[in-house]
């Protein structure tokens, strides 16, 4: 009864308006604290229409807050915007928003709310740090998407230098100082020693690091405990028996990406009377020729990225897949949540990582007697499958726009075109420095080089000018489509590997296009992929073993145009004749393989 008799006179006192704030506040903590937020939200809204004082602000705030608690997203939504509008600096109803933002599913706002608390919080305010900390996070990961790397660079700073324990954090920003090329990448900060950086480092991040398997091993599982996926058996490893067997190609990448660009004649060559095809699929939808090409390959190509990973199990395991591929690994875009729920008696990883999972519930890796060598196999979670001649698949469908001139792409018309198209966070210091080692020893050669952002070219520029390299030596273009990055490649003479991670898609493009590629080969599957695909190619003179190997065969052929001539005649015979673009013959070889794996399994 005193809590009605109080209730009711507070209601009496704000018609009269002879209630103050601070009465108002107090009572309506006792009500929310009684979680009768309906009668709270009541008291707000009668007070907010009979005063207007300078402090209706804290009041929309706390109106705000008690429709969030009740779920009412738009009523808190519009009190926390006319908290701000009365108030724009008050933080408080910026942190609310940012709740309601998320709630709602709202990116763009979200970010936007996320960058004004970037901007207005101080790291000093200790009741804001948490949120602080979110908002850096959320936009270093917006930009990073974004391919601004300078930006996520510096936002995944800030946001360590205020909470250095953030194990995902650290990982994303050891990837991009290596995508900045901000050397050393493994570097002290604040009282995170580069010791603990490299076991923080994400699996996709060491790899360029170092081309050790037991610490690429280590890394790998570290991560996968880190994420702790329970492994729940929807199936058993037992044969369906069905008439065909059904394979389930799973991925993110099924667009203009290295991986679908690999994979999508072997989609297509599959044997019709003996497999049957599932494409499942979480990709940004797109309208790419190649994005077409890929879902036309599949006899069934289900979308799902709207189903959460159960759900997405559970779909491969009531379609009664034999085998699924996982064409991800741990690279952005993995669900490694849809396999820790073994919806097939088999489960693959192949291509997205050049690595190990560190799964349990990966069962085997496709590769080959080079890539991973029979004295490294324990550094894999997963059995080997070893194809006959090459890990990797080719399509041979992929063709060329007309060879552009040198003049369009910034190019010399004289002078040994040396180029690597790698993606920059593959390009190292000692690698660079060896680069930098050819150019001044090979008089009025160039270095032709990928650009998809200006800081990390600038960066690359600022250490050619410290080893003593005019930077006009370095050329960069941008992106292009495949059919013009193809084109462009006939105008380069040779190209430069890095190592220890290799060219992938991308040492498998220069080859098609008959250009020349020198590789370093070391002991991890990332360092021996350029190895794996020379060796099938039988060139094993572009395969060195180390850095002064590396040097000196590069110079060696820039002043021998008769042997890059001979290498790249071999080549086009090669792509006619030899077995790296015989995708038939590759397929083949994968389905004896699938064959066997399935028979070997118990009804």
């Amino acid at each position: 009864m005193q809590f009605q008799s109080e209730y009711l006179d507070a209601i009496k006192r704000i018609w009269q308006k002879r209630l103050d704030i601070y009465e108002l506040l107090n009572l309506a903590e006792k009500i929310e604290n009684n979680n009768n937020y309906e009668l709270a939200a009541a008291l707000y809204k009668l007070w907010l229409l009979k005063n207007d004082t300078n402090q209706n602000h804290f009041v929309y705030y706390n109106l705000s807050v008690v429709s969030l608690k009740m779920g009412e997203l738009n009523d808190a939504l519009s009190a926390a915007k006319k908290a701000i509008e009365l108030y724009p600096s008050f933080i408080l109803p910026h942190l609310t928003l940012l709740q309601i933002y998320n709630s709602l599913s709202m990116k763009n706002e979200k970010i936007a709310e996320c960058l004004w608390i970037t901007e207005n919080v101080s790291p000093v305010q200790k009741e804001f740090q948490d949120f602080l900390v979110c908002a850096l996070n959320t936009v270093a990961e917006k930009a990073e998407e974004n391919k601004e790397y300078a930006k996520a660079y510096e936002y995944c700073s800030r946001s360590l230098s205020i909470k250095e324990d953030q194990p995902d954090v650290l990982h994303h920003w050891i990837f991009l100082r290596e995508k900045l090329c901000i050397w050393p990448v493994l570097s002290s900060f604040g009282s995170i020693s580069s010791e603990k950086q490299k076991r923080f480092s994400s699996a996709m991040a060491i790899l360029s690091i170092t081309d050790d398997p037991e610490l690429q091993f280590e890394t790998a599982v570290n991560f996968a405990k880190k994420i702790c996926l329970p492994e729940i058996l929807l199936s058993q490893k037992r044969k369906y028996n069905h008439n065909k067997i059904r394979i389930g190609y799973c991925s993110s990448n099924y667009c203009i990406h290295p991986v679908g660009m690999l994979t999508v004649e072997l989609f297509e060559q599959h044997n019709r009377d003996l497999f049957e095809i599932y494409g499942f699929c979480w990709t940004n939808e797109g309208d790419s020729e190649l994005r077409t090409r890929i879902a036309k390959s599949f006899e069934h190509f289900y979308k799902i990225g709207q189903l959460s990973d159960e759900e997405s199990a559970g779909l491969i395991k009531e379609r009664e897949i034999d085998i699924v591929i996982d064409l991800h690994g741990q690279t952005l875009g993995a669900r490694p949540g849809i396999f820790a729920f073994r919806p097939a008696p088999v489960q693959i990883t192949y291509l997205g990582l050049p690595g190990t999972t560190g799964y349990s519930f990966i069962d085997y890796v496709i590769a080959d007697q080079y890539i991973i060598p029979n004295e490294f196999q324990h550094y894999f979670s997963e059995k080997p499958i070893y194809m006959p001649d090459c890990f990797q698949v080719s399509d041979r469908k992929r063709v060329p726009y007309p060879t552009p001139s040198k003049y369009s792409q910034g190019l010399p018309e004289t002078g040994f075109i040396f180029c690597s198209f790698n993606s920059s966070f593959k390009i190292t210091p000692e690698i660079f420095t060896i680069w930098m080692n050819i150019l001044k020893r090979v008089p009025d050669s160039v270095l032709w080089l990928i650009s998809d952002n200006t800081a990390t070219e600038e960066n690359l520029k600022k250490e050619a000018q410290k080893q003593k390299v005019s930077v006009e030596r370095l050329i960069f273009s941008n992106l292009v489509s495949p059919p013009e990055y193809l084109a462009r490649m006939k105008l380069a003479d040779l190209f430069l590997d890095t190592y220890p991670f290799n060219a992938g898609t991308t040492a498998n493009d220069s080859l098609w296009m008959g250009l020349p590629v020198l590789t370093l080969s070391g002991r991890s599957f990332a360092s021996r992929m350029a190895g794996s695909l020379l060796k099938t190619l039988n060139l094993h003179e572009l395969i060195t073993k180390n850095y002064q190997d590396y040097e000196e065969k590069a110079i060696t052929l820039a002043h021998d145009p008769e042997k890059c001539f001979k290498i790249r005649n071999h080549l086009k015979t090669e792509c006619k004749n030899g077995v790296l673009f015989d995708t038939p013959r590759f397929v083949k070889n994968l389905e004896n393989i699938f064959l066997k794996l399935i028979t070997e399994l118990p009804c």
